[in-house]
């Protein structure tokens, strides 16, 4: 893809690409100012649980999670928290939310087609977290393509059943996204990139402190314009750019008010894979084959969002926070499935030409659109104290959460009619050249009203030991009216729960630098839980069940050594849904399931030398079915893994700082074989070591160069799966037709270059 490829986008990467050297004009002069005249002493400003003060650090190891509930080191939390940190992100080029999670084993990525719709779909321990997504603590449910981390600071994956810290859902865990804030000094960083597959990017990140405006206030503003082909994919390109200014007025030195503003513009092609059965590529079919209609098929994603954040100290001991954030997201895709039928043509009677040798149908949803408006405003109070009674030692956060979502969803269609005598597999067209109908079929409108109080409190009972408790209780409200065009029918569906989420870790302190800890935890799934997310959930047979049940049990241990430079965890934890909801015989829906995952994880975070960077973490699951309906479909899933769920994950990032301001990164990914659906044990996906590398030249104080490569030795790998087998030839049926997979990138290259002053 040229710069002009899509001329409809290029006048606003002109005006951002304006922008950007405006500001850069403008605050160079005011930088070069700063340094001249005589510098003052900066006020520390909190900005939720971490301090900063001075020069930013680039180290991937965390001390404190950015959330204020969680109001205690991550040594001292008795839970399996990783932190994909600022210094890893730009090492590695990271962008897409696929990208950062590919750091954080145990997680893997669904593919989005289908009833849920598209974006992303994350799995952390076997469970699926598409409703459990954060954003600085605060829900962030749409069902998105999150595509750009240009205002990510670091992103937190809080694993197992937690729902006294994000709500409803978090079976598996959930996903703490960490915006950028203003920082108390000045800086701006420049940043350009050029690569293979038409790879353009341009940023800005420039902070700027106001002396004389309040006590400690300072400005922020990020913004970024990109473009790129997808690497091994034909025609799938990727187009966006973003802005997001922040400002910190410091209203007095004990109260603090920071107002945020994001927008990001994305303008995809949408890729579904290629055809497959049992997970395999189809014969005759080219990995880089595109299946959709690049003339029809579209992504179209305007997202903006406004957050407040009030702090105040009320004493040494007591300090307040308010979060207010409005925030809507406008997606309007057209998507083409590449599932594809090589026995007859599809009709409703069954019968049609049979197709010659090498030839396909399209199947699935062909040129199918959904236009989407999400809408949420949540508010979140905490109040975190420190204090003591009877001599033991709290730190307790108390808080109550409001929010409203709203998912407004118009499906339509362009109706299109195929050719009897079909396509070439192995040159699928690519492109609609015949005549089209579109027109709307259905339109849905959901709300989901959340109320939550909680309190979590850490009780040092002595040197030794810490006791940590948390209790949440929600009261969930969901409706859903669906409205079909065609016969004007209309359907209504609502639900109303209420639970009481708890959790309890006691921690053992033997030495200064490291932690023994066991933990229980437990969390609920309503059936209202994906209303906001993907518009389903609630019908007849789930308006009245009860939530699904979730606990988790963990024994862990954390330690630091060489100067807490460098952080070793592990833990062996088991997750149980003891009541999974379960389609039975008669149409029926029971809470008739049971699931388990068990395993642990091992992780290694930090600086083993001066030189040499080290973030790695591995993950062992053994998942099962235990108990399923008592149909065909049910007891085939009893005893089988669960599906994308692989026993054993690594990851790996490492660098090493050599003479003369070279830098060398080198990175691994190992996924193991993992069943494709969780009722065929005999289906597997296959297994994938995936190698990645970084050199790094300072060039001098200011300017910096990286070249990074990714896919080194091109493999091909399933990143994201339909977890369908699939039919083709012999079927005999108008329901036939194969799955498909997606392939993650191919070999790639990228080169950048960091400018700052």
């Amino acid at each position: 893809m040229g710069m002009g490829k899509k001329a409809g986008s290029l006048p606003q990467r002109r005006v951002l690409a304006s922008a950007i050297g405006l500001v850069i004009a403008s605050w160079a002069g005011a930088g070069l100012a700063a340094e001249q005249a005589p510098q003052k002493a900066k006020t520390p400003v909190e900005l939720g649980s971490v301090t900063v003060k001075g020069e930013q650090t680039e180290d991937y190891k965390t001390e404190s999670s950015a959330s204020a509930k969680y109001a205690v080191p991550l040594l001292d939390t008795p839970q399996t928290i990783t932190v994909v940190p600022q210094a890893l992100l730009k090492e590695q080029k990271a962008l897409s939310m696929k990208e950062v999670l590919a750091n954080v084993s145990g997680i893997t990525f669904n593919a989005g087609e289908g009833g849920g719709g598209s974006g992303d779909s994350i799995n952390i321990r076997g469970f699926s977290a598409n409703a459990n997504m954060q954003i600085d603590g605060l829900r962030d449910s749409s069902q998105n393509n999150r595509t750009d981390t240009f205002n990510i600071e670091a992103v937190e994956v809080i694993k197992g059943p937690n729902s006294v810290f994000g709500g409803s859902g978090t079976t598996g865990g959930s996903i703490n996204q960490v915006s950028k804030q203003p920082l108390q000094r000045d800086f701006t960083e420049i940043g350009a990139s050029l690569g293979t597959d038409n790879y353009h990017r341009l940023t800005l990140d420039s902070n700027q402190t106001l002396d004389g405006v309040g006590t400690g206030s300072a400005m922020r503003l990020n913004l970024m314009a990109h473009e790129n082909d997808v690497p091994g994919r034909d025609y799938v390109d990727r187009q966006r750019w973003g802005i997001a200014p922040s400002l910190l007025l410091g209203l007095s030195d004990s109260t603090r008010l920071t107002l945020s503003y994001f927008h990001q513009t994305d303008d995809n092609l949408p890729d579904y894979g290629v055809p497959a059965i049992n997970g395999k590529r189809l014969a005759g079919v080219d990995r880089e084959s595109f299946f959709g209609w690049r003339n029809l098929d579209k992504e179209e994603i305007e997202s903006d969002a406004f957050t407040v954040k009030l702090e105040h100290d009320i004493n040494d001991s007591l300090r307040l926070q308010n979060l207010t954030r409005y925030s809507e997201i406008h997606r309007d895709t057209v998507i083409s499935a590449s599932h594809v039928n090589l026995d007859r043509r599809r009709s409703s009677s069954g019968v049609g030409p049979v197709l010659a040798a090498g030839k396909y149908l399209p199947a699935g949803p062909q040129a199918y659109g959904r236009d989407v408006t999400s809408k949420m405003l949540i508010n979140q109070t905490n109040l975190t104290a420190n204090f003591e009674t009877f001599g033991l030692a709290h730190t307790l956060v108390s808080g109550v959460e409001l929010s409203r979502e709203t998912y407004d969803r118009t499906t339509y269609a362009y109706n299109l009619a195929f050719p009897d005598s079909g396509y070439d597999l192995s040159n699928p067209p690519g492109r609609w050249n015949g005549p089209t109908n579109k027109a709307d079929s259905a339109n849905t409108e959901t709300r989901l009203l959340d109320r939550a109080l909680y309190a979590f409190d850490t009780i040092a009972l002595n040197d030794y030991w810490d006791l940590s408790l948390g209790l949440r209780y929600d009261w969930v409200d969901g409706d859903a009216d669906d409205h079909t065009l065609a016969t004007n029918a209309r359907t209504s569906f609502n639900s109303s729960d209420e639970h009481l989420s708890k959790r309890a870790g006691l921690t053992y302190k033997p030495a200064e630098n490291g932690r023994i800890y066991v933990a229980y935890g437990d969390s609920f799934n309503p059936s209202a839980e994906n209303l906001a997310t993907s518009g389903a959930g609630l019908s007849a047979a789930t308006q009245d069940l009860e939530p699904e049940k979730n606990k988790t049990w963990e024994l862990g241990t954390k330690w630091e050594f060489l100067d807490s430079r460098l952080g070793l965890d592990a833990a062996l934890f088991r997750v149980e849904k003891s009541n999974a909801r379960e389609t039975m015989v008669d149409g029926s829906t029971q809470l008739a399931g049971k699931q388990r995952v068990q395993g642990f994880e091992l992780g290694a975070t930090g600086r083993v030398t001066d030189q040499w960077n080290v973030y790695a973490n591995y993950t062992f699951l053994d998942s099962e079915t235990l108990e399923a309906a008592n149909t065909a479909a049910g007891i085939a899933r009893e005893g089988q893994a669960l599906a994308n769920t692989p026993p054993r994950s690594l990851n790996l990032w490492t660098t090493y700082d050599l003479p003369a301001g070279w830098r060398v990164g080198y990175g691994a990914r190992y996924v193991s074989e993992r069943n494709l659906t969780a009722s065929n044990d005999g289906v597997k996906l296959d297994a994938y070591w995936l190698h990645n590398a970084m050199v790094g030249y300072k060039v001098n104080k200011e300017l910096d160069l990286q070249l990074n490569l990714n896919n080194l030795f091109d493999k091909e790998y399933v990143e994201s799966v339909r977890t369908q087998v699939g039919t083709t030839v012999g079927a005999g049926t108008t329901t036939a037709r194969s799955s498909a997979i997606e392939y993650g990138a191919a070999r790639s290259a990228v080169l950048s270059a960091t400018y700052r002053f």
